[in-house]
């Protein structure tokens, strides 16, 4: 078990990633609803479809050169797949939170609006926390540490699953 020292340094690490992560996940959500609102004209989900490819592909690359600056760089298809797909989970963690509320709880839109923006509420925030998770383990790798970590970013997704038990073993050592 890390000490709280040990703790304390881990978050004092981390805070720079997560702040950074959040300044972009605010603004690509306020660009979204921008880019919505613009493309309505051409139809709902056209404009949601627009604004998802925009936003997302400008996030990777905030991530990718402020947020992640720091960890190794792989192949670029490789990393905005993976980003993709990561976001389009976050996508289903949040629908999904919205659909429990309607259907499991029986919330309705003309009657229940605050219950479902606390419900939408919560599945942004579960959404938010796996996407920093899934971003800092599978799509930007950590800065190799002894040299072999270069070879694993190869491997793609399976890279990520590789590091963690890496850094099991790495922290089980010390």
């Amino acid at each position: 078990m890390p000490s709280a020292s040990t703790l304390t340094q881990r978050l004092r690490h981390l805070a720079p990633e997560a702040i950074a992560f959040g300044v972009i996940g605010a603004a690509n959500t306020l660009l979204y609803m921008a880019i919505t609102w613009a493309a309505l004209p051409v139809g709902a989900v056209k404009a949601s479809v627009i604004a998802t490819v925009v936003t997302t592909t400008l996030a990777y690359f905030a991530n990718r050169y402020w947020t992640y600056r720091h960890h190794t760089r792989t192949a670029l298809r490789r990393e905005y797949t993976l980003f993709f797909g990561f976001n389009l989970i976050g996508m289903v963690i949040q629908s999904g939170m919205v659909a429990i509320g309607k259907y499991g709880f029986g919330l309705t839109e003309e009657h229940d609006e605050l219950a479902f923006m606390g419900v939408t509420l919560i599945g942004i925030v579960i959404a938010t926390v796996f996407r920093f998770w899934a971003y800092r383990t599978f799509v930007f790798l950590k800065p190799p540490v002894d040299g072999h970590e270069a070879e694993l970013a190869d491997l793609d997704a399976v890279a990520g699953l590789a590091e963690i038990t890496a850094e099991a073993e790495l922290d089980a050592t010390r």
